[in-house]
């Protein structure tokens, strides 16, 4: 049994070989720490690749799920800034939306009443105007909290944590889904607040708070591998760290599910692109995939972009960046179909006018994505192989008998993946990490003539992140695909990808 000890203000949370079943069915390993308070803030890094158990030990100390053995002890008050919680919270307004069934005229919850559910007094909380000025959140105060953007509800989420008067914050990776702006501010915050002892994951060195001292533990295969006797100074933990999330001496190497045999790629419609094979799908399009006029998104009374022309041609790929809430997704969205401004903008898809009679299907079967949204729509559990191959029928979850030709390309993409192995674990059992790894393959595997790649390395670490951008690079070369790259992190640009759309230049 390891006892870990963070060292707070009068509170403590302790766990005992606690096992806890979550909400997917999972049942995590049995966890014993102790978070103990005294005097000051203390802080404590959980550091660990993809599938090390980082979120897991969050979950439990969270004491989400129903418990199923051991103990778990707290007097604090604990709170909690994950993905795992934001979907819980779009998932609870999302049913109070369908709450029409029962005669009930739903009125769509504003972010200032979600402020006000955790702390009646908000405005006066002695964080709430520095928090509030950090995220930039402050014109968001009447806006319906479904109606933000990903980033935005990741912002939402950590200013509920700090309103709760937790002195205990677990944070699972606490940068992912902001903006460059807010990261580097947030960064700084994290380190000057002193309301509570800080529980931070990462998997990554940008994952560090800028100048934190913190006792480091790190974790691999659901267990603690190394702990520091105390807590080490950034510089430490960064250097601590390298050894730790060393990339692999060997070169990342072209995926070889990216080379299906002839046989199968008759059958498949996909082709070879490191062979120079031409794709008959994108050629079949006109040249002008998607064409935007004068685009516009408005609802409750805010624009989030307007007088936005933008033309995709084919293997004219781009990456689209912007501040969170700039309307990046809103604009990918509109495109596959999935934001009902498609039908009030001029936009023209594959050659066919939206709103002309076109049926949906038309569109997204020549688009493959990724996103945050898709991610949190994916809560079917079918096996890995199952969730790669429904990519090429478009749909969440696998609803046909998979064909030779497709179980052999899904293959070849766990193994790239380095995830051959877990074939047939449900997905919903896999670490969030290995999901968005398993999602990325998703969309790519049918080499779609619009491939449209929304945060998608988000929740990885560097190994896999590297692998990542190597296999997106090699499909932006192949010929096969044309993209659209949404990031936030200047260091995950795609040498293939040359053109810049910045959703700033268009906001109101």
């Amino acid at each position: 049994m390891v006892i870990l000890h963070i060292f707070s203000r009068s509170s403590m949370l302790y766990l005992s070989e606690f096992q806890t079943k979550l909400s997917n069915q999972y049942i995590t390993p049995a966890f014993s720490i102790s978070l103990c308070a005294e005097n000051a803030p203390s802080h404590f890094l959980i550091a660990g690749r993809n599938s090390s158990g980082k979120s897991l030990l969050i979950s439990a100390l969270a004491g989400n799920g129903k418990a199923k053995s051991g103990s778990r002890e707290c007097n604090s008050v604990v709170a909690e800034v994950s993905v795992l919680k934001q979907q819980t919270l779009i998932e609870e307004e999302k049913q109070k939306d369908s709450a029409d069934i029962l005669d009930v005229i739903a009125e769509p919850t504003q972010v200032r009443e979600l402020f006000a559910r955790a702390n009646d007094n908000y405005q006066n909380h002695p964080y709430y105007n520095e928090l509030a000025s950090t995220l930039r959140i402050e014109h968001l105060l009447d806006n319906a909290f479904l109606s933000l953007s990903t980033g935005e509800t990741r912002k939402i989420i950590i200013m509920l944590a700090w309103l709760s008067n937790a002195t205990i914050i677990l944070m699972d990776e606490p940068f992912e889904g902001l903006d460059v702006e807010a990261v580097s501010a947030f960064s700084h915050f994290l380190v000057s607040q002193q309301q509570a002892s800080l529980v931070l994951t990462a998997n990554k060195l940008s994952d560090i708070p800028n100048n934190m001292q913190a006792q480091l533990i790190v974790m691999d295969a659901l267990t603690i591998t190394w702990k520091s006797e105390c807590k080490l100074s950034y510089t430490d933990l960064r250097s601590e760290l390298s050894t730790w999330f060393a990339l692999e001496s060997d070169d990342i190497d072209v995926p070889a599910a990216l080379n299906v045999n002839n046989k199968y790629a008759n059958d498949l419609n996909v082709n070879e692109p490191n062979r120079n094979v031409h794709n008959s799908e994108l050629d079949s399009l006109p040249d002008t995939l998607i064409q935007l006029k004068d685009g516009f998104v408005r609802f409750d009374g805010r624009t989030v972009f307007d007088k936005l022309n933008f033309t995709l041609n084919k293997n004219e790929h781009w990456q689209i960046t912007g501040p969170n809430g700039s309307g990046k997704t809103c604009l990918l969205q509109m495109f596959t179909g999935d934001n009902s401004h498609c039908y009030t903008n001029d936009l023209t898809i594959f050659g066919i006018k939206r709103g002309t009679g076109e049926s949906i299907w038309d569109i997204k079967k020549h688009i493959g994505i990724m996103s945050n949204a898709l991610h949190m729509q994916y809560k079917v559990n079918p096996s890995v192989e199952h969730v790669i191959i429904s990519g090429f029928h478009d749909s969440i979850g696998l609803y046909t008998h998979p064909t030779l030709a497709e179980r052999t390309v899904a293959e070849q993409w766990l193994e790239v993946l380095g995830l051959k192995q877990k074939k047939n674990t449900p997905f919903q059992s896999l670490s969030f990490g290995d999901q968005r790894l398993v999602l990325i393959a998703r969309a790519m595997v049918k080499h779609p003539a619009v491939l449209i790649l929304d945060e998608p390395l988000n929740g990885l670490d560097d190994f896999n992140r590297q692998k990542a951008l190597k296999l997106i690079d090699i499909l932006a070369n192949a010929g096969t695909s044309t993209l659209l790259y949404v990031n936030h992190n200047s260091e995950e640009r795609i040498p293939s990808i040359q053109k810049t759309l910045n959703m700033k230049d268009y906001q109101v």
